[in-house]
């Protein structure tokens, strides 16, 4: 099968690292989403350990469509009846259209659903649908007529991991926060803060990518109901080896501060909930006592944007802050996701890289700035 994995604008690379370190053969990399070719088997390893995507979607076909009869009678083309039983219930779950003649949502939904209702009539030979066995849902996009179809195996947005019932506001997403970690030189050995941690995204993610936890492992997937496409043997097998990869003797120096004795406890209960609780510090702190004698260590946060007017104003003075607090800490690295342009500038440094991302709609960047690698540990030496 095709399959297709939508991620944020700019982490395209992250996923696509992710799809190759899952064995994945890749067929093409475009703005905003990897297409890639697999089984069964390979939809449930998606869904169960990619990190930096919101869905894993069958690519049921593609083509062009300038009129809605030109859309119901490409529909009507591909072969439903190999992906949708006859008590299967199915939807068009969303429709958009970008640049092209045929912009109505709830118009394209519907004629999708009549169209595939058509040609499962006469593969069935029925005259009506129950619809009360599993759910199918249908996503399509129009990009310049072009006409994509998809069906999704996911359901729930895969950055819904399971662990965060309560957030902060503005929070980020997993998959963002677990690519911005993905996309640093981070690894488990090496401290790493976040000041602002909100409900504790962050440091979460870095938990579980440490202890090789699957991201999928504490949440259900609505193609596990699709008997007829994946037997759940697979599902089974999946989870075993995600179960299997977990690190239990790691241990990690991971810590999220916010002024907020609220969130703070939010943060705890979200690790709890994520069972990564013991390798995180929270605690309530503000960015003027950020300090810490360790050397090579890591900041990744995603301070406050200054998204309303009054808040604007603060901005200069908090970037400043930030700026003088990580030139303290010598040797380290930081990475910081925010949609204020004038960042470096406040901060008093350029950056070393600087990535444009698109948070949803709201364009962002990543300043990265590099510090040293630390010193090679020496090899132990056999004493013969």
């Amino acid at each position: 099968m095709k399959l297709v994995s939508p991620c944020h604008f700019g982490m395209e690379a992250v996923l696509k690292r992710e799809l190759l370190d899952l064995g994945i053969e890749i067929e093409s990399v475009e703005d905003g989403k990897i297409t890639y070719l697999g089984d069964a088997s390979t939809i449930c390893l998606a869904n169960m350990f990619l990190r930096t995507t919101e869905r894993v979607l069958i690519q049921v076909g593609k083509f062009k469509a300038t009129t809605f009869d030109e859309l119901f009678e490409g529909i009507k083309q591909f072969e439903w009846e190999r992906y949708i039983p006859i008590d299967g219930k199915f939807w068009v779950t969303k429709a958009t259209s970008i640049k092209s003649k045929l912009f109505s949502p709830s118009d394209i939904q519907s004629i999708v659903k009549k169209s595939i209702v058509e040609r499962l009539k006469t593969k069935y030979n029925v005259t009506w649908f129950n619809e009360e066995g599993a759910s199918y849902p249908i996503r399509v996009n129009i990009l310049k007529d072009e006409v994509t179809v998809t069906l999704d195996t996911s359901g729930v947005s895969l950055h819904k991991r399971g662990y965060r019932k309560l957030a902060g506001k503005a929070p980020i997403t997993e998959t963002l926060a677990a690519a911005i970690i993905l996309l640093s030189p981070w690894k488990a050995d090496r401290i790493l803060v976040d000041p602002f941690c909100g409900s504790g995204t962050i440091p979460i993610e870095a938990a579980m990518i440490g202890a090789n936890i699957a991201p999928g492992m504490n949440r259900s997937f609505i193609a596990e109901e699709w008997k007829n496409i994946i037997p759940m043997k697979e599902w089974y097998r999946v989870n075993d080896m995600a179960t299997d990869l977990v690190k239990t003797d790691v241990t990690m120096n991971i810590q999220g501060y916010d002024i907020d004795d609220q969130m703070i406890r939010i943060c705890r209960e979200n690790a709890k909930m994520a069972e990564v609780d013991q390798y995180i510090h929270f605690q309530q702190r503000p960015l003027s006592e950020l300090s810490n004698p360790k050397k090579y260590g890591f900041i990744i946060t995603n301070p406050p944007y200054g998204e309303r007017l009054e808040e604007k104003k603060a901005m200069p003075a908090l970037y400043e802050e930030i700026g003088r607090k990580f030139n303290q800490l010598d040797s380290w690295s930081c990475f910081m996701i925010t949609g204020y342009e004038d960042a470096p500038k406040y901060m008093g440094r350029k950056a070393d890289k600087n990535r444009k991302i698109y948070n949803g709609m709201m364009k962002t960047y990543l300043y990265q700035y590099m510090g040293p690698k630390p010193p090679k540990k020496p090899k132990e030496t056999d004493n013969k």
